[in-house]
């Protein structure tokens, strides 16, 4: 993506009228807009209903269509660690605090689990890994301004939000490498053996302060160049929408209507 800085944006003079494309034809693979607006449908399926069977047929066919991706299991499972963590947190917080029903297990005073609120504890496990599976894997692979390409131009996102966003996302790597060579040079001074909440504490406050410095110096950076320009803005790739993008939103949409589809057969879908 560029910015609105061609020979056809000279000082006085505004961008002729036409498709705002560069001289890449495509994006790469599919567009992560399209992962994007079906995860989101997938979202709105499973929320509908709080019940187990609808969750578990849902995260059993994308168990059964992960392999596509061709996604070796070690990264998915670095990838999806967080939803894996949260998942056991958040059954057990329903489990104790959520409406009790039918048989009382334990009596905790201020907690009770019971045989609705079990139930309800499994349903909300399976759901947010239903949800989160296939939210991470599908980004797994991702290049960010792919996405901002398709957020810009697809869904006519304000290119100011996204062009910043997409300078942040990318400067967000830089933190890593930032904290090690902060932690390399108090070590080179004889200050990094002692007090690790105190040494911590300060170089976060230290990766904070880089972070900052960094932040003014590219949106000034990218201020000079014209990305905050109006006008019409161009773009180096075209990104588009067509059949690879319209399956993908097909199949997570189909996954979230077959299992409502079961649910009501079933007879646990609850409206």
């Amino acid at each position: 993506m560029t910015a609105p800085g061609t020979s056809a944006d000279l000082p006085g003079r505004s961008a002729p009228p036409g498709p705002t494309v560069g001289t890449v034809p495509t994006t790469r693979g599919v567009q992560p807009v399209a992962s994007l607006l079906g995860v989101m449908a997938l979202g709105v399926c499973l929320v509908l209903s709080l019940d187990v069977v609808s969750a578990a047929v849902a995260l059993a066919l994308e168990v059964l269509l992960l392999p596509l991706l061709r996604i070796p299991p070690r990264t998915l499972l670095l990838r999806t660690s967080p939803v894996l963590v949260a998942v056991p947190l958040t059954a057990v917080s329903i489990a104790l605090y959520g409406r009790p029903s039918g048989r009382e297990w334990f009596d905790f005073g201020f907690a009770h689990v019971t045989d609705g609120s079990l139930e309800l504890a499994l349903a909300t496990a399976l759901r947010v890994l239903a949800v989160g599976i296939p939210a991470v894997a599908l980004f797994v692979r991702v290049d960010p301004t792919d996405l901002a390409d398709g957020l810009a131009q697809l869904l006519r996102l304000p290119a100011r939000f996204v062009l910043g966003a997409l300078a942040a996302l990318r400067m967000v790597t830089l933190l890593g490498d930032d904290w090690r060579q902060l932690g390399m040079a108090r070590r080179a001074r004889g200050v990094a053996d002692t007090g690790r909440l105190r040494r911590g504490a300060s170089m976060a406050f230290a990766l904070l302060v880089l972070a900052l410095r960094r932040a003014t110096t590219l949106a000034v950076a990218m201020e000079s160049r014209g990305f905050g320009a109006p006008g019409r803005r161009t773009w180096a790739r075209t990104a588009r929408f067509a059949g690879p993008e319209w399956a993908m939103v097909a199949v997570l949409v189909g996954i979230g209507l077959v299992s409502i589809g079961v649910a009501v057969v079933a007879g646990t879908w609850r409206a």
